[in-house]
């Protein structure tokens, strides 16, 4: 007799939104070949004329089924608007500031613990990796979150590009710096460039994503674009964006937040409802777009695939 196991976040296709809709938009998109686009009644605000991206081509990428929701996907709208992108600015409000942002060349360097040091176009880069697109539940540190398709690639696949030797423990990523477009890093108290980092163990997880793509187009560039991560099991300071640098190191990295308050975001950063932030509770989550308050689950939803990472670990503070 087959069991079929429910996992604790998923509920039936029928809670999503209707794929025909939202495939049939996607699908006039990718025909385009255009980045983000200006649209008069699809509910998008019009942040700014987007000139055609180089790897329009690409989207949308086929759908992992494997990745499900618990809820209705965010309205675009929302996910597009209400960004945390201190490099633009230290509040939601800077989807418009971040289009001065330069795109083209993005170039990604690759370096530390690796065979060869290199670096790269982000418009070769992205044409080596395997496109997909997962849906996947994003909790912020701030107690809202919300549900969005991305388009990208494992990052196991870059790690594997990248050839790391053995002795590499630790992947550590940092953002863009640009101090033309990015009027937030005029604030010379916060520790520029952002920095981040995984074990090598979470970056070849199975569920650690570099996303692309958001949608079915290419990200925009309040979300992180060119490229940024996505790690659902923790908490959005984790998602670097506008990545520029993957450095494989020994030494366990020091990150953005964790270099500004210690006694309040950690290295781990794991979603868990039952270890509150050091100033509000974690237990719920308010849901974007609609404001639902809802119960906010251990690893954010995802633990039959990132529980045994942390399971031996003694002496760690895992959850911030």
């Amino acid at each position: 007799m087959t069991v079929i196991r429910q996992r604790p976040w998923a509920l039936p296709d029928s809670a999503a939104t209707d794929e025909s809709v939202y495939r049939s938009r996607r699908t006039i998109l990718k025909a385009l070949g255009f980045g983000p686009l200006i649209t008069a009644a699809g509910g998008v605000p019009a942040l700014a004329a987007a000139a055609p991206d180089p790897t329009g081509d690409l989207y949308p990428p086929t759908r992992n089924l494997r990745y499900r929701l618990d809820r209705p996907l965010t309205e675009e709208k929302y996910a597009v608007t209400y960004n945390n992108f201190y490099e633009f600015g230290s509040h939601k409000g800077i989807s418009d500031t971040a289009q001065a942002m330069k795109l083209r060349p993005w170039e990604i360097k690759i370096d530390g613990l690796v065979e060869k040091e290199m670096t790269i176009g982000f418009d070769e880069l992205i044409r080596k990796m395997p496109l997909e697109e997962r849906v996947y539940r994003h909790r912020c540190v701030e107690a809202w979150s919300m549900a969005v398709p991305w388009s990208g690639f494992a990052l196991k696949a870059l790690v594997d590009f990248a050839k790391p030797l053995g002795a590499a423990k630790y992947l550590q990523m940092e953002t863009l710096v640009d101090k033309e477009t990015m009027p937030g890093l005029s604030a010379s108290w916060y520790p520029w460039p952002y920095t981040e980092g995984l074990t090598i163990a979470e970056a070849t997880n199975e569920l650690a994503f570099i996303a692309t793509g958001l949608y079915g187009k290419p990200i925009p560039k309040q979300n992180g674009a060119a490229l940024r991560l996505a790690v659902p099991w923790k908490y959005g300071f984790k998602s670097i964006k506008s990545i520029v640098r993957f450095h494989f190191t020994e030494q366990r990295p020091i990150s953005f937040w964790e270099t500004i308050l210690a006694n309040e975001y950690g290295f781990w950063a794991n979603v868990n409802p039952e270890v509150d932030h050091a100033r509000w509770s974690q237990a719920t989550e308010r849901v974007l777009g609609t404001n639902d308050r809802v119960p906010t689950l251990l690893y954010n939803g995802y633990g039959e695939f990132v529980a045994d990472l942390y399971k031996d670990m003694k002496g760690e503070k895992l959850f911030m």
